[in-house]
């Protein structure tokens, strides 16, 4: 590969919102949408990143919300983790189809059908050339999927968390609803918590911190994205503690 074409990252975890899933449905999973991120992540696979996933619930359990809305939090919770498990074997499915190896990995033990969390495992898994998509959250319930790809990304030593999610980076106010809203290009952890952005919650934000992990929010919906984020290049947000670059 030249050297200008060489990613900026070299391993990634890639954070999926299930929203994204959905593609145009009100709620599920779109087999089409799975299989376009899917050719997404099996490009920079082969360009030599390597790449570890978590992938949201809220396309399947926003189907469920009324259901769960006089449910306990914690059995709420783990039903939040088991649409994550959904997800992640459907992904799992549509990079096998083109010929990505992958593997799942599970926080809460299910045996018939994903591999229960190692790290060390899961490292291996990575060297390898294998895609791993981390399931069931942290497997404790009062914890986001945010958190989870935080501490994933933590333990696998990675260069950056990628958020790819349905816009193109962190606005000011939701930019679907406020047209005036303004993109920044960069943020510092502090930025995005004394602000209150939507973006991840407040402990993925502090670990990220902490751990010296830069986090890169992106559109995933758009044409060749995640490649191009790897190289630095496109439209994206990146929050960190180093200052905004000058022009």
């Amino acid at each position: 590969m030249p050297a200008d074409s060489a990613p900026k990252y070299k391993k990634v975890l890639l954070k999926v919102s299930g929203e994204v899933l959905m593609g145009d449905q009100g709620y599920g999973i779109d087999m089409a949408t799975v299989d376009t991120v899917a050719a997404a992540i099996a490009r920079v696979v082969k360009g030599g990143t390597e790449v570890c996933l978590v992938i949201g619930g809220g396309n399947i359990f926003r189907g469920l919300s009324t259901a769960a809305a006089d449910m306990e939090r914690a059995s709420a919770d783990y039903m939040g983790m088991l649409a994550t498990v959904m997800n992640a074997l459907a992904m799992q499915n549509a990079l096998e189809k083109i010929g990505v190896d992958t593997r799942v990995q599970s926080a809460i033990p299910m045996a018939a059908i994903a591999e229960p969390y190692i790290r060390r495992r899961a490292v291996r898994h990575m060297e390898k050339g294998r895609v791993v998509i981390f399931a069931a959250g942290t497997g404790n319930p009062y914890f986001t999927t945010d958190t989870a790809a935080a501490l994933r990304a933590a333990e696998m030593g990675c260069d950056a968390l990628l958020k790819g999610t349905s816009v193109d980076g962190v606005y000011s106010a939701d930019p679907k609803k406020d047209k005036s809203a303004t993109r920044y290009e960069h943020l510092t952890y502090q930025d995005v918590l004394s602000q209150n952005l939507k973006v991840m919650d407040a402990a993925a934000i502090a670990l990220m911190r902490e751990s010296k992990i830069p986090i890169v929010v992106f559109s995933i919906r758009e044409e060749d994205s995640l490649r191009k984020v790897l190289k630095g290049k496109g439209t994206f947000t990146v929050i960190s503690d180093l200052p905004a670059p000058t022009a």
